[in-house]
């Protein structure tokens, strides 16, 4: 397991996206407010208590449990979703397929095909990678502070996002992906070109295992 961290003290609105796939299946509710209560852990994974989400991304952050999944299709792209401007941090930005967080009395295997449905409209066999902390400040808004479990699963199809969550999606190859962070990098979330780093680097054999 290791740390990253980033701050911006300058907050920026992404540029325009490129164009993505019309939300022509789509649905509109609710899956996520302020109060639900995240399971607060330390550097090892341990349970230390619980608090509502708001009051874990105030300020610095308090540490959370987290997750992120990276899902494939068998050409080998990837499914990004474009975060909803409603969204308190990074709105308006890519990310990977889906990033949430267990709940209390929530599993993380449980959590994962819970939000995975709830935002993509489908669920499937995931695999767990790795997990690592990290922090990430979005100027005086807030801030990440994440113990976050890396998943990857396989899906074809069109997902069925939910707009309250997503704003735009798409499926990219990994050059392109990387074309992109090379030439738009201020237009992704922090953690996914953390974690992407990380996938190419450590876990190479999951672009071929689609």
């Amino acid at each position: 397991m290791y740390f990253e961290s980033l701050r911006l003290n300058r907050v920026q609105s992404p540029q325009p996206p490129p164009p993505s796939s019309p939300l022509k299946h789509s649905n509109t509710q609710i899956v996520s407010d302020d109060s639900e209560r995240l399971i607060l852990v330390d550097a090892e994974d341990k349970t230390l208590g619980h608090l509502d989400k708001s009051s874990c991304h105030d300020g610095l952050g308090v540490l959370h449990r987290a997750f992120s999944l990276f899902i494939f299709n068998d050409r080998g792209e990837l499914l990004l979703q474009q975060r909803a401007r409603g969204k308190r941090l990074w709105p308006g930005y890519w990310s990977n397929s889906c990033c949430s967080h267990p709940r209390e009395g929530e599993t993380l295997d449980e959590a994962v095909q819970r939000r995975c449905e709830q935002e993509l409209g489908f669920q499937t066999p995931m695999r767990f990678l790795y997990k690592f902390q990290y922090s990430a400040q979005f100027g005086e808004i807030g801030a990440e502070n994440e113990l976050c479990s890396i998943f990857t699963g396989v899906f074809n199809g069109a997902p069925e996002v939910n707009t309250t969550e997503i704003s735009a999606w798409r499926w990219l190859t990994p050059s392109k992906i990387d074309q992109e962070l090379a030439t738009k990098s201020e237009n992704f979330t922090p953690w996914f070109k953390m974690e992407w780093h990380r996938l190419k680097t450590d876990f190479a054999e999951v672009f071929y295992a689609t």
